[in-house]
């Protein structure tokens, strides 16, 4: 666990949608989880149909979201992926490769359950987030 939290980063943890709601503690508790990760362009984040063991949120950078070899979604600073395979216990619904250098804080299963638990304020925004992921791909597969 880091014992000094630079203010830029928990000020940043505020801006992302995700977690716009906590409070300064709770978001000095996050940044206290997981590790700071830097990726390079077209490095592949996460593997469809691999488990799934983190949650990632992008600090910066930009990545792009495949499934199979069909791009779904692209994420930019403050995006965050990698929950549903940590809520539901299974594998990779996509692929995630970065398209540009990215910095990463990336949370392994204890800690997600970890901010989900001691953050409540998350797990809601989290689960509105879902649902309308869930109806982009309704839409897209109904006339």
């Amino acid at each position: 666990m880091r014992s000094r939290i630079p203010k830029q980063q928990i000020e940043l943890l505020g801006q992302v949608a995700l977690f716009s709601g906590c409070s300064q503690s709770e978001l000095r508790a996050i940044a206290q989880l997981g590790a700071q990760v830097s990726a390079d362009p077209g490095e592949v984040l996460t593997v469809q149909g691999k488990p799934g063991r983190e949650f990632f949120l992008i600090i910066s950078g930009d990545a792009v979201c495949k499934v199979g070899r069909r791009v779904v979604d692209q994420f930019a600073t403050g995006s965050y992926f990698g929950e549903l395979a940590l809520l539901h216990g299974g594998y990779r619904t996509a692929t995630v490769e970065a398209l540009t250098t990215m910095e990463l804080l990336v949370l392994d299963a204890r800690e997600f359950r970890s901010m989900l638990m001691t953050t409540p304020s998350i797990c809601l925004k989290m689960l509105a987030r879902l649902a309308e992921r869930i109806a982009v791909a309704d839409a897209q597969y109904t006339d």
